[in-house]
Order: structure tokens, then sequence, then C-alpha cells
């Protein structure tokens, strides 16, 4: 059976959630807000860009205009770029995993990151043609751990007339959530969360690491 493979983005292919905590905060120091690292992990981790703005500026009963978030989004998007030209770094074997993971099967991204962000970091790794379809934040009515993202992918995946099986990678405790509600199997890698934490959300099988996740692994969780 062939098997596809959705891959969550930030924590999984690409070390950049301290990227994303960092470019956070340069946005919402105008505001008075500071969210710790901790705090983004627990919290805030599988929001996209307009979930975190939204959770953070409505915090000590603030009152949330949507117009403050889209600014925030905006200005959030050249920073986190910035930084993340500067301090590119994909966890060990991304690069190989997409690539092997294309040639046995349909391989999409599904992230809460902004399109642009994701096609910089593919081009960068040399798998963008690789991926066969990306569902982005822009694409997705809600961010994980709905359920929508997913649904999304496998719309793509039908266009795509793939008929086989579908497995997602996730590192968050929100990402595995979203995928279990979709109705997919879900393998978590311990890049974020510990073990126990990505079991107790509902992933099918935890790894430690990219490394960890060979073909039998993934095709055996379907």
């Amino acid at each position: 059976m062939v098997v596809a493979t959705l891959f969550d983005f930030d924590g999984v292919l690409v070390d950049s959630e301290p990227v994303h905590h960092a470019a956070f905060n340069d946005v919402l120091a105008k505001h008075g807000i500071t969210i710790g690292y901790q705090e983004y992990l627990d919290r805030y981790l599988s929001l996209d860009d307009a979930g975190v703005f939204r959770t953070a500026l409505s915090r000590d009963g603030h009152t949330l205009r949507e117009e403050e978030v889209r600014q925030c989004i905006a200005a959030k998007a050249p920073r986190f770029m910035a930084r993340f030209e500067e301090a590119f770094r994909t966890f060990p074997g991304a690069p190989e995993l997409v690539a092997r993971r294309a040639a046995r099967g349909p391989v999409g991204i599904v992230s809460g990151a902004l399109e642009r962000e994701i096609v910089y970091a593919l081009e960068k790794m040399g798998v963008r043609d690789a991926v066969a379809f990306i569902v982005s934040a822009e694409k997705s009515r809600a961010s994980k751990p709905d359920p929508a993202p997913f649904l999304l992918g496998l719309d793509e995946l039908r266009r795509l007339d793939h008929r086989g099986g579908v497995v997602v990678v996730e590192d968050s405790t929100g990402g595995i959530t979203s995928a279990k509600r979709a109705g997919l199997r879900c393998i978590g890698v311990a890049q974020s969360y510990p073990r126990d934490v990505l079991l107790a959300a509902g992933a099918d099988a935890v790894v430690a690491d990219l490394a960890a996740l060979t073909d039998d692994v993934l095709e055996s969780a379907v």
C-alpha cells in the first residue's frame, strides 16, 4: 500500500520554534507583553500567528481588536524571516527524510506557518520539488488543535487521487489532537515535548528524533 506522509513543519523538520518565540516577543513588546519560552511551549506552540496574537493580546482583560491582530501578524512576518535567515537550522536528517518519503508516496506539509516561510525553508533544504502540496496558515479557516488543517490535507490527497494510507508526523500536543480529530494516524517526535506528553495527547507512537522515523515505523502505523 502506498502511504502519504503529512509533516508538520516547525519543530519537526526545522528547528524554528525559538525563532518564532523571539519574533512574537519582538512584536508584543510594544504592547507590554512578553511570552516566556515555557509558556510558549505550554500554551502557544500549535497555534498559528493569528491564534498566538489573539491569545496574548486578550490576556489580563484586554479588549481584543481584529485590526490589532492583523497589524501584529504583518509586523511579525519580516521579523521572523530576518531571524530565520540568520539562524536557519533543520533537524538532522530532515531533507533526507522528506526525499525518502516522497519516493514512497505523496508528501504534504500541514503547518500553522506562513507559506512564504515554509517555501523558503524547503528550497533551502533542497526538497521543494519533493513536496506535493502545502497547507499553510493562510489556507485554513482554523489552526491546530482544530482538525481543519489536516482535513484540507486530506482534500489535497484526494485531488492527487491518493487511495492509500496516510500518516502524520507531529511534535506538539495541539498538532496531534488536530490529526486525531481528522481521523488520522499520528507519530509524535519528541523534539519539543517529552514522550509521555505526546502519548497522553493521543499519538499512536512516539520516537525520539527523525533518525528513528524509519519507513517501517511510519508505515506500520497506518
